[in-house]
This record gives C-alpha cells, structure tokens and sequence, in this order.
C-alpha cells in the first residue's frame, strides 16, 4: 500500500512539472505571438475588398502612375515579394496602412481575370488597434521614403495633408516635416519644406507636379515669396489648356521662373511621361470631424463632393428621411 501511494505521488509531481511546463511554453508563445503582432509581422491572407483606403492620406498624388502596369505585370509573374499592412477594425474590415499600389495591382488583376481564388485576397501583415495617428503616418512614410521615385510634390502634399487632418497632433506644415520625414536626411527635408510653399499656392492648379525637378520647385519656391503675382501669371497660362502635357507644363513652369526653355541639371521626366494622357486636376481637401447625436462623423469636402462615414447603416434609414436632411444641409450651406 505504501508503495503505491509512493508511486501515484510520483506520478503527480511529474504530471504537474509537465502541465507546468506546458503552460509556461504557452505563455511563451502567445507573448511572442503578440510582440509579432504589435510588429505587423503576422501575416493573412485578406480579401481585397475588405480593405479601406481612406484612414490615410495618401504619399501619392492623383494622375498618372506609370509605375503600376509595371509592378502589376511582375506580381502576375512572380507573385507579391511583400506583404502589405493593415489594421484591422472593429466591424472586422480592414484599413490600409502600408501598400497602396501593391493593393491597387491586385485590384486591377482581379478586375481584369476575374480570378478571386488567385487575386481576391492579398497577404497582409495585421497591425493590432489603437496605434495613433501619427505612428500609422510614420510607418506608410518611412516605408515609401525608400523608393527612389516618390517625388518632392508628392512629399510636401502628402505634410500639407497631414497638417490639415484634424485626427493628427501637428498642424503646421514645416513642423510636420520634422515629425513625419524623421528618417530623410536634413537637406532632403529642406528641399520639401520648399516645395509646400509651391504647392500652397499652384497645387491646385498643377496637373503633373510629381514631375516638377528639384531645382525647378526651389526656384520657384523663392520667387513665389518675393514675387506672389508670379502665381497669378502661371494660373492664367495654365487655364483652360485642358490637353496639356507634362513637357508643356514644364515648360510654363521655367518660363515663369525665368529658366528658358533649357532642361536643368536634375530634370528628368519620368519615363514616357510625355506620352501619357493628362490627368485630372489634383483637387483641394478638407477634413474634419463633427460629433453628433449618431457619434463621431469623419467628412471630407472637395471639388464637387462631400463624404461623411459614420458608424451607421444608412440604407436602413428611411429614403424619405434622408431627402428631406439632405436637402436642408444643402439648403444651409448654399
């Protein structure tokens, strides 16, 4: 009898150590699961249509991408060598973080084959909730600092753009610069605090400015602040001049700045930029945010549209209803 109480006392310290042992690997695991999570590093396959694009603004200004038929061709080729970066919401759809144009091919083979068991779901490393505002931009900048053709333009729209997102802590766009572009070097950030001055004032007006040469946009810079009717000038040139091409705008651009019509030391065209077809106009944003009795509205006003995303299933509100506050909204903004 005493041996056996012996042997079942054994056997239950060993089958606690093991269940301890157990524990203690589970816990490790889930710790190193979330630390790769916090990481963005655990990775889904996620369907596109899933993912929202509007929590950023984002580093790419409207117009031509002459670079996304190219990376569309290679990811149908050889496949997605990155993953891109979502965070998921609480009504389990996703917001883009990091991947704009890798999002944007797999749309577009998807569009085009048909095929959503290949190109219906993208891979993505999921970011878990909550991280701020300010560490999202960060992650999309620091990402997109290292690609090589990502223009000033496109660098000082995207800190104007920022500045002017109310769920953002810094306001002022040169301020940004420092906050955003932590990474580039300090020449680099000078030369697109530069740059917001010409897209303050021409942004709206200008069709091509991802094109606009560094020492282009800093000469320009500096005349739009000791000559500010130089602006007056380019508007009137570019006005109406609907089928204009990059080298025509190019070329309003220097004449205005006094260069001639000679290319400058780092004006380089993207390639076949001159054969592409004129993009809209980039259009003016604003966004803010309202509270009200059905919680906290996120509206975007520009150019002839005015978006406001709510938490709230607005097909399920009577039609008649929303004529009626359509209408009066409309009625007081007029």
């Amino acid at each position: 009898m005493a041996a056996a109480i012996s042997e079942n006392a054994e056997a239950l310290r060993e089958r606690t150590a093991l269940e301890a042992e157990i524990r203690a690997e589970n816990d490790a695991l889930a710790a190193e699961h979330v630390r790769m999570k916090q990481l963005g590093l655990i990775v889904d396959l996620v369907p596109v249509d899933q993912i929202e694009t509007y929590k950023l603004v984002r580093d790419r200004l409207p117009g031509d991408d002459l670079e996304l038929a190219e990376l569309t061709k290679s990811i149908a080729e050889i496949g997605l060598s990155n993953a891109i970066r979502v965070e998921q919401r609480e009504d389990g759809r996703y917001e883009l973080i990091q991947g704009f144009r890798r999002l944007s091919a797999y749309k577009a083979l998807l569009a085009e084959t048909g095929d959503a068991e290949r190109w219906g779901r993208i891979p993505a490393g999921i970011l878990p909730r909550g991280e701020d505002m300010d560490s999202l931009y960060r992650r999309m900048v620091d990402e997109n600092l290292v690609r090589k053709d990502i223009s000033f333009a496109e660098m000082a729209a995207l800190a104007l753009n920022y500045a002017a997102d109310p769920s953002t802590r810094q306001s002022d766009p040169d301020r940004v610069v420092a906050e955003l572009f932590q990474s580039a070097g300090y020449q680099k950030r000078s030369y697109i605090r530069q740059f917001i001055r010409v897209m303050e004032v021409l942004g709206d007006d200008l069709r091509f400015a991802p094109h606009i040469p560094r020492s282009l946009g800093l000469k320009l810079a500096t005349l739009l602040e000791v000559r500010p009717e130089v602006a007056g000038q380019i508007r009137t040139a570019l006005r109406g001049w609907d089928n204009r091409s990059v080298a025509d705008e190019l070329a309003v651009l220097r004449q205005s700045a006094g260069l001639g019509e000679g290319p400058l030391d780092d004006d380089i065209v993207r390639p076949d930029a001159k054969d592409s077809p004129a993009a809209p106009p980039r259009k003016a944003k604003t966004t803010f945010q309202v509270t009200s009795a059905m919680g906290q509205a996120r509206c975007t006003a520009s150019n002839g549209r005015l978006e406001i995303k709510l938490d709230t299933d607005f097909s399920a509100v009577d039609r008649r209803r929303l004529e009626v506050a359509l209408a009066r909204l409309l009625s007081d903004i007029g």
